[in-house]
């Protein structure tokens, strides 16, 4: 029996890796030359005017490309009109004909919201857990798509005129700042509403603490005068005023967060577009997906652990 002809490297023949190592050669040393770097060490070095790439020039409001009756539409609202109608498609396509043995697009889609359902699960109980799965999923599936679209080939590139400027026609929504602050209030009343709906208005009582204190002047009319009860008391409202506060700064932490992240790696991909084109991009863009990822992920697990904290304050109460 012939012993199996030895491949090349890597698996692949000796032609194919000589043109492979050819194009990369050429993608190095060209965006090397048409890069800023490039550049600056060749001052005088004449290239194609499509091959330049000009300065990155990041602007951090979203541009208004057109009105919707008296609605102004930016490029970030785009961006989020494609993020929702790519979603309820691809849903679509996919769960339309079900398999006992899936395919890998419903095997993939599958494992995402198991994985999603068993960590609402093991973080807020069964019960909980299945109330809280929906909104959970949607603020994961909404904030990663968000940020992998905008990684897409357009995102950014595509220029039109408008007030005698050039401005994208999509962004990437994560990178306008009003997305992010929606989604921290959406989080924010989720929370709310299920603090409520477990407690009722004495759920607030974690935040305007008044009993102990009134229980402290009270004894005063019973000729009894508790100094480290009224002291105990004043401690009791300053720590549920601050837990108060922590509420409205959890706003400004997920809006921060996510924005923050997605804006400075949009503008990370432009600089090192700008540095060296077609060679170390592709390096950024996975770290970008990664970046992604982490975002969606803890944005909705945080969503998912402040409102398994407020059902646990119901828990905790019906043991008292």
């Amino acid at each position: 029996m012939a012993a199996p002809k030895k491949r090349g490297c890597l698996g692949c023949s000796l032609p194919i890796l000589v043109v492979v190592s050819i194009i990369v050669l050429v993608l190095v040393i060209g965006g090397l030359l048409a890069g800023g770097v490039g550049q600056k060490l060749f001052p005088g070095l004449k290239l194609p005017g499509w091959l330049v790439v000009p300065k990155p020039a990041p602007s951090f409001p979203a541009t208004v490309v057109f009105h919707l009756f008296a609605l102004p539409v930016t490029n970030t609202m785009i961006a989020t009109w494609i993020t929702v109608i790519f979603l309820v498609v691809f849903s679509r396509l996919v769960t339309r004909r079900m398999e006992l043995f899936p395919g890998r697009l419903q095997s993939i889609l599958e494992f995402t919201f198991g994985w999603i359902y068993d960590l609402c699960i093991s973080v807020a109980g069964e019960e909980n857990g299945k109330k809280f799965f929906p909104v959970v999923c949607t603020i994961f599936l909404f904030v990663l798509f968000n940020a992998w679209m905008g990684l897409i080939p357009g995102y950014g590139s595509i220029l039109i005129h408008r007030g005698g400027q050039e401005t994208e026609l999509i962004r990437a929504a994560n990178t306008d700042v009003n997305t992010p602050l929606a989604l921290a209030l959406i989080s924010f009343v989720f929370v709310t509403y299920h603090g409520f709906r477990a407690l009722g208005a004495g759920w607030l009582r974690q935040y305007f603490d008044f009993g102990g204190l009134f229980r402290s002047f009270g004894q005063i009319f019973h000729g009894k005068l508790s100094i480290m009860g009224i002291f105990s008391g004043i401690i009791q409202i300053f720590v549920g005023l601050i837990e108060l506060l922590s509420m409205f700064i959890r706003i400004v932490s997920f809006t921060f967060r996510l924005w923050g992240n997605m804006t400075a790696g949009e503008i990370l991909l432009l600089i090192i577009a700008f540095l060296f084109p077609f060679a170390a991009g592709w390096l950024f863009y996975v770290l970008e997906l990664l970046i992604g990822t982490v975002q969606a992920i803890i944005f909705s697990l945080l969503t998912l652990v402040f409102a398994s904290m407020a059902t646990a304050v119901h828990e905790e109460a019906e043991h008292e």
